[in-house]
């Protein structure tokens, strides 16, 4: 459904991404594990078309979105959410999630997806008039990630969904990611909790200094010595 091949970006001098090639087919939850700067939202933005690979392609669907504008890939279906949430903090929980539904031209359509979305995630649908900025870290998380679907993608790319949330709101943020993809969308997780990533997702690449070092399901990786050692502790 989505594939890097070889793909090279630069920042000016600074090459961020060194020749990545991975793939995520549809239905899977695909993790991608690393420390920071080693180039995991980088591989996002580049497949959102925020950021330009300087070569090699990315496929999405089955089309070169290499040269996309972005407009254009969230109108394909491959839908961002950023790292920080990014929520407009001074609108309603519903006015947040109307913009998610901004390229949709069917206004009823936009209103069965939040609605849709009210099912998923019930907490919003009580919150639906709060401001988003008077919401807790993990229900800002739980709105991004509404948002987003309100944009009816066939994939998800989800960067660092669990930052800076308690243990408990992690699971709950992992439970409705896997609610996610049983309901038919792909996910591209990037999440330094490699624990909680490697519990819910198929496959896994490890990305060092951008390129891809390590690939493997999630149930091998898990217990890979090496990713024990270097992202989950004795």
């Amino acid at each position: 459904m989505l594939e890097f091949d070889n793909v090279e970006v630069f920042y000016g001098k600074v090459q961020a991404l060194r020749g990545i090639s991975l793939r995520v087919d549809e239905g899977e939850i695909v993790a991608l594990l690393g420390n920071n700067g080693a180039g995991k939202s980088t591989t996002l933005s580049t497949a959102s078309a925020i950021v330009r690979a300087t070569s090699g392609t990315v496929t999405f669907d089955g089309a070169d979105i290499s040269k996309a504008h972005p407009w254009n890939v969230v109108g394909a279906g491959l839908i961002h959410v950023p790292e920080g949430r990014r929520i407009f903090s001074t609108l309603s929980v519903l006015e947040n999630l109307q913009l998610g539904g901004y390229l949709v031209k069917e206004r009823g359509v936009v209103a069965k997806r939040i609605e849709q979305v009210f099912e998923l995630l019930p907490l919003l649908a009580e919150r639906r008039a709060q401001h988003g900025g008077t919401l807790s870290g993990g229900e800002q998380q739980m709105l991004a990630i509404g948002r987003a679907l309100v944009a009816g993608p066939k994939m998800l790319m989800l960067d660092e969904p669990s930052m800076g949330l308690a243990p408990l709101i992690v699971a709950q943020v992992m439970q409705v990611i896997s609610d996610i993809r049983d309901q038919g969308t792909t996910v591209l997780l990037v999440e330094q909790n490699a624990r909680a990533a490697l519990k819910v997702t198929d496959r896994a690449y490890v990305i060092e200094e951008g390129a891809t070092t390590l690939e493997g399901r999630a149930s091998d990786l898990i217990a890979d010595s090496r990713i024990i050692d270097a992202y989950l502790g004795a």
